[in-house]
Order: C-alpha cells, then structure tokens, then sequence
C-alpha cells in the first residue's frame, strides 16, 4: 500500500478499506469525525500522560489507532473481528513491522492485557462497563469513550442525582472527569444516544478498605436498596455482601450512618462501613 503519514488518514476511507460495516448488535459505532479524533490525544497530553506504550480497545477499522499513532510511542490495539484485526495489519503494515503498533486479535475481556502506561478506547458501549474495570485496577491513566449517562454517573458527587454505585467504585481507583461530550453525528453508523469521553487518572484514596473484592461486594450490597436507609440495606442484602451477621455491623455502626440513605454517603464513608462489616460481620469459619 501507499505510505501514509499517520495520523492524516481520512477515517471513511478506512471504513471503505476495512470492506465492512459497524455491526450495531455488537454496540459497534465507528469514531469518524475528524475534529473529535485529532482532539482525543490532547487530553492526554495536556494531562502529561505517559505515551510510551498506549493500549487501544476494540481499534475496528483504525481511525483512533492512526491518531495514536501520530502521537504515542508504541500502541497495542485489541480487536476482536477477524476481518478489521486483518484490515488493521495491512493498513498498518510499516508501524506493525517497526514494532510500534501490535494487533492484539480476541475479546478484551478475555486476552491477556499487556503492560501498557495509558488506554485510549471507543468502546464498544455493551462491555464498556466491563472493560472500564478491568482497566481501572491496572492504574493506568485511561480515556475511554462511553454512552453520556454512564460516564456521568461515573464522574458524579456525593448526594448528586447521578450518584451511585458506579461513582463510587470508579472514584476508588481514580480521579474521574467527563472531558468532551460527543454528538452521534460523530460515529457511523449513528448511535442513538450522546457519547462522552471520560478520563480517570489513578489515586491512592484518602481511606483504607479491608480488600478491595470484599468492599466492591459490600458496595453492590447497599445499592441494590439505595433507598432503603442503611440499616435496612445492610440487614436486607447479606445474600450479596457475604456477611453472616449484618445485626452486628448495623449495631456497632455509626447511628447517623445507618439512618442516611447510599446515595447520601461519601466514599470514605462506604470505607469506614464495609471495614467495620469486615470485622465483626463475617460469617464464623
């Protein structure tokens, strides 16, 4: 193929060379504005993120990859579509042989991540959650485009309307910002609703949790009764939590904690909570 600059090419061509269409049952909707694409590595840079090795998830015909290119180091693109994981490895021919793009064909939730210092993704919006906290953990700068609810809600405060379980686990890996919304007039084809680009930078957060497994479990417990005062949603989801003596926690716990409702406390909060339940909640061995 003719040599081409990276980070110059046209993203409907690519979609023309790839000789597919986006497959709308796998929540595939290809990024081909021009203007949102070249402005997705500058919220990296501008963050100072280490570019030196950036993983890209679901790269399908290459518009993203192309821009990481121009900027990142080296780039290892995740793609599960025997044909765009082809199309990807033509079009890429030069980058692949100089080492700097590695094709990486399989499910993202199943192939094994590679060490990389950033992830820049357009998910795929039905395994964006999955995805996300898969790469949260890793403690990797990320910016990953989701649907504009979920990345909201992933962004929101305390005692906000957004607020929930969602904030609250993303928030305990990394500070989390909703950085540009992106109309669907961006993608092809159309999805049918906004999309946003969310970034998270890692952070130690200013509490400690037993395990970070036993607190996310804690935390699916109390919000599947979130309005359900605290007390209640302790007693009413040890099924979920594992605790095999909830009256324990709600007796030792905080008063004005048991009483307020999960959308009103902080993460802190949560970790205070889910410590003590760890102590004198467990079921006897």
């Amino acid at each position: 193929m003719t040599t081409t600059e990276t980070g110059t090419r046209d993203p409907d061509a690519l979609v023309r060379r790839a000789g597919k269409r986006a497959d709308t049952r796998q929540d595939q909707h290809f990024l081909v504005d021009d203007r949102v694409l070249d402005r997705i590595p500058e919220y990296a840079t501008d963050a100072d993120i280490d570019l030196s090795h950036v993983l890209e998830i679901g790269a399908g015909p290459g518009a993203l990859t192309d821009r990481l290119l121009a900027t990142a180091e080296r780039v290892t693109a995740v793609e599960r579509d025997p044909d765009f994981a082809a199309h990807l490895r033509e079009e890429f021919t030069e980058e692949v042989a100089a080492d700097r793009l590695t094709i990486v064909e399989g499910d993202a939730l199943e192939v094994d991540v590679p060490d990389f210092t950033a992830s820049i993704s357009n998910l795929p919006y039905g395994a964006s959650s999955e995805i996300a906290f898969r790469l949260l953990p890793e403690q990797r700068p990320l910016l990953l485009m989701f649907q504009q609810e979920f990345a909201e809600r992933m962004a929101a405060d305390p005692a906000t309307d957004d607020y929930g379980r969602l904030s609250v686990t993303a928030g305990h890996y990394a500070d989390v910002e909703v950085v540009e919304t992106v109309p669907p007039e961006a993608f092809d084809p159309q999805p049918r609703v906004t999309s946003a680009l969310v970034r998270t930078m890692p952070r130690t957060p200013d509490y400690t949790v037993p395990s970070d497994d036993f607190f996310m479990d804690f935390l699916k417990a109390v919000f599947t009764q979130r309005r359900k005062t605290m007390r209640n949603a302790v007693r009413n989801t040890a099924h979920i939590s594992g605790l095999g003596d909830p009256d324990a926690v709600v007796e030792a716990a905080d008063e004005d904690r048991m009483s307020a409702r999960a959308g009103k406390l902080t993460p802190a909060d949560f970790a205070t909570l889910a410590t003590l339940a760890y102590e004198v909640g467990q079921p006897e061995a």
